[in-house]
């Protein structure tokens, strides 16, 4: 039977095994075995697996290697404009960031409560606030939802997300059940790796009315109002991850990145994702063409023997970035919560050094703080 815990910095690990897994049922997604879905959970192919054993959680813990943070850092939320109609991402926190594009608003994974975890009294506490204060958040049209880890999938801000913006959630497989279960109403569509969404077209704004706020066109692109999304076109793109939401739950809900397009723009979220050799980032940048932006994670890799198949590190996020093809980068994930063993600043000072050794300006692959924000113009 598998074994199951959740560690100090809310990670859950579960032992498998093979006759675990072949009496257990998928309660969020029954679908066709495919090359990362064996009927029942799914995986990464030709990667390491990322299960761990309870005695890796247990030599990681007791190893006396985590690095002590601050309890508070200092942030100056940002106030967006209420439209753009260039390309505009405000740092929220993590890999929290506000997409603006052509005149539509996006969330990627969005976290505005104080603890990554199942528990509101325990588990990792953001060091951080909010870079966008959620009241003073724009009409949200979409949310993009890489997967369900507590540090991504913050239930209580979906909630409050569906209540007051109405917004379409997008998200890989399975996740669509979990979020229908727990938010009754919620506008949400799954799919798989390689799948495509059509957004756009219909009334946005809080509560669905058409919203007629200008557009701001300091970050590029024409027009000066918007009352309807842009249509924008979703693709749900692989990762080197793994899921888990419950204590028997471990990989029945995909994870993913994505690219999205919107306004003659492209913007590429990876998610979580280890570096595996690089090669589904070459194939993100080869299909669907050189991102004008990338949100790349760059923070939760130490220890590299636990967290390699599942979290990149700076050296392999300029990989990754150059993988892709992009022309611009955020480095996300880092800098808010404290999930492992790496010092708070560690991964931009890393990242500033893997640049200069790749010979890439620095301000070319920015890892933004909480609040920051980066207009990206045309090419």
């Amino acid at each position: 039977m598998p074994q199951a815990s959740v560690n100090g910095a809310g990670w859950p690990i579960e032992t498998l095994d093979e006759e675990a897994t072949a009496m257990t049922r998928n309660p969020y997604h029954s679908g066709p075995i495919s090359d990362h879905f064996d009927g029942t959970r799914f995986f990464n192919p030709g990667q390491p697996r990322t299960d761990r054993r309870f005695k890796d959680l247990l030599k990681w813990q007791f190893s006396g290697e985590r690095a002590k943070w601050p309890d508070h850092l200092p942030v100056e939320p940002a106030t967006p404009a209420a439209r753009v109609a260039g390309l505009r991402v405000t740092m929220v926190g993590h890999a929290s960031v506000l997409i603006q594009v052509a005149g539509l608003n996006v969330l990627t994974d969005p976290v505005w409560s104080d603890r990554v975890s199942p528990f509101s009294f325990a588990g990792p506490k953001r060091v951080a606030e909010p870079g966008v204060r959620f009241e003073d958040l724009p009409p949200i049209d979409l949310v993009l939802l890489s997967h369900n880890h507590y540090d991504h999938c913050d239930v209580a801000t979906l909630e409050r997300l569906h209540t007051e913006h109405r917004p379409k959630v997008i998200t890989a497989l399975g996740n669509d059940t979990l979020l229908s279960r727990t938010i009754a109403g919620i506008d949400v569509v799954a799919g798989d790796w390689g799948d495509e969404i059509a957004f756009g077209e219909q009334p946005i704004g809080a509560m669905g009315r058409p919203d007629a706020a200008p557009v701001d066109a300091s970050g590029g692109g024409a027009g000066d109002r918007a009352s309807k999304a842009q249509r924008a076109a979703i693709a749900i793109v692989p990762a080197h991850h793994w899921s888990r939401r419950g204590f028997s739950d471990t990989r029945m809900c995909l994870w993913c990145g994505f690219v999205l397009k919107a306004g003659g723009r492209t913007v590429y979220f990876a998610g979580d994702s280890g570096y595996g050799g690089g090669r589904i980032f070459r194939d993100i940048g080869e299909r669907h063409g050189a991102p004008d932006l990338a949100l790349i994670p760059i923070g939760a890799y130490a220890p590299r023997w636990f967290m390699e198949p599942q979290h990149m590190n700076p050296e392999e996020a300029v990989k990754t970035f150059v993988d892709v093809q992009a022309r611009q980068a955020v480095g996300i994930h880092w800098g808010t919560v404290q999930l492992t063993d790496e010092p708070v600043d560690e991964p931009a000072n890393m990242l500033v050094r893997h640049l200069s050794d790749a010979g890439i300006r620095a301000d070319r692959f920015r890892p933004l703080t909480p609040g920051e924000s980066l207009d990206v113009g045309e090419t």
